[in-house]
């Protein structure tokens, strides 16, 4: 591992998020743990690799199997010295689509702070704008999983978990305008940021559409996500 110090690390911007306990800073480049692979080991050496390189922001979600190994390289990390503090760190996980449930979006959210071993998140999101039956883990879905998703009691679930404190700021990913329009009739506390594919030639409606409406896009501007249902992209729209 390379031998660096606190104040040789690169020094990555941020950008503020809204959020009603006040603005969340989160850096504007992040590392991904999707394609982890199950290899806990190697995804622990990169993460403490790239702390010493001056990531501070660490995306995962409780179906990329990446939290635990996650969790135990910022622990790591702090018992290192690496960073001072785990409020050094931004974290965004997310709440799977057998968990958008009202009942089951707190109790999901405790789980992966468990498997991550913090107190709270920097950032939680809804994974997928659908809902399928609780305890399907299995991707792409099968038709027949699928569950109407009731937006109005998942998103009143998901401000509850931020007025507790169990996570600092709270999102959405992979919305359409359509659904950001919904969610927005009825939130009382908005999306912060909508986690969805993004380029120079694609999203540009929806990209506005999130600006004009104080809402961070973030994700890969070179990456596709897999489709939710039978390997294509289904749900965007309706």
């Amino acid at each position: 591992m390379a031998t660096t110090t606190l104040n040789s690390v690169t020094k990555i911007p941020k950008m503020e998020l809204s959020s009603s306990s006040g603005p969340v800073s989160m850096p504007v480049i992040g590392f991904g743990t999707a394609a982890n692979n199950n290899d806990g080991a190697t995804l622990i050496s990169a993460v403490l690799e790239s702390i010493e390189l001056g990531y501070r922001h660490f995306d995962t979600a409780s179906a990329y199997e990446s939290e635990q190994a996650l969790g135990e390289a910022i622990a790591e990390a702090l018992r290192l010295g690496l960073v001072p503090s785990r409020d050094h760190l931004f974290i965004t996980t997310k709440l799977w689509p057998s968990e958008a449930h009202a009942h089951l979006v707190l109790p999901s959210l405790q789980k992966s702070l468990r498997t991550l071993q913090l107190e709270y998140l920097d950032l939680y999101l809804i994974h997928w704008p659908i809902t399928v039956i609780p305890g399907k883990r299995e991707f792409p879905f099968d038709k027949q999983d699928l569950m109407p998703m009731d937006f109005k009691s998942v998103w009143a679930a998901m401000e509850e978990c931020q007025r507790l404190g169990f996570t600092k700021s709270i999102g959405v990913s992979n919305f359409s305008c359509k659904k950001l329009e919904n969610l927005l009739s009825f939130a009382t506390i908005p999306p912060s940021v909508n986690q969805v594919e993004m380029n120079p030639v694609w999203q540009q409606k929806l990209t506005e559409f999130c600006k004009a409406n104080g809402i961070i896009v973030t994700l890969s501007p070179l990456w596709e996500p897999k489709g939710v249902v039978g390997g294509h992209q289904r749900c965007y729209g309706q």
